[in-house]
């Protein structure tokens, strides 16, 4: 078989799979980070949004073929490191405002909300209502309320949404 090689957490990594293997898989069955969930394996219900380059992606769409070696991986356990801290702003913010329910979309939801925010601040803008309006993570606990404010109080943490 193949080798890939890319960055995973701030680390090189390379492994020995079909192309056509998903990412969420190499990160899940060969690399142990259990962080990006499996919910549909179609793109659809994002509980595997993990950050490619730091844009948010899925990595239930993405073959393993398609990463380069200077592509750089991030999910929910390496998303402390890109701060510096033991928790991302975001990930405290969740904390305080209880979202997590059952928590089996928390890794995902978090993934795509720091990712929204960092866009914004990079157009030099903050977060808006219809910003929020487009993310398309599904809890099926229906913990949306707190996930909003959530996204709201990260965001003003991350110097990046009103306070």
């Amino acid at each position: 078989m193949p080798e890939f090689t890319f960055r995973v957490n701030g680390e090189q990594v390379t492994v020995d799979v079909a192309g056509d293997v998903r990412l969420l898989w190499v990160l899940r069955d060969i690399l142990g980070i259990t962080g990006p969930k499996y919910g549909c394996g179609i793109n659809v219900c994002k509980a595997c949004t993990s950050h490619l380059n730091g844009k948010a992606v899925n990595p239930c769409a993405i073959p393993v073929e398609d990463l380069q070696p200077a592509d750089e991986v991030t999910t929910i356990e390496g998303l402390p490191a890109t701060v510096g801290r033991d928790l991302h702003p975001m990930q405290q913010a969740w904390l305080d405002h209880d979202v997590a329910q059952c928590g089996y979309c928390q890794p995902g939801q978090i993934m795509a909300a720091v990712a929204l925010v960092r866009r914004a601040a990079a157009e030099g803008r903050t977060i808006t209502d219809a910003d929020l309006d487009g993310l398309r993570n599904i809890c099926r606990c229906g913990t949306y309320v707190r996930i909003r404010a959530a996204i709201k109080a990260g965001a003003a943490a991350m110097g990046g949404g009103p306070a």
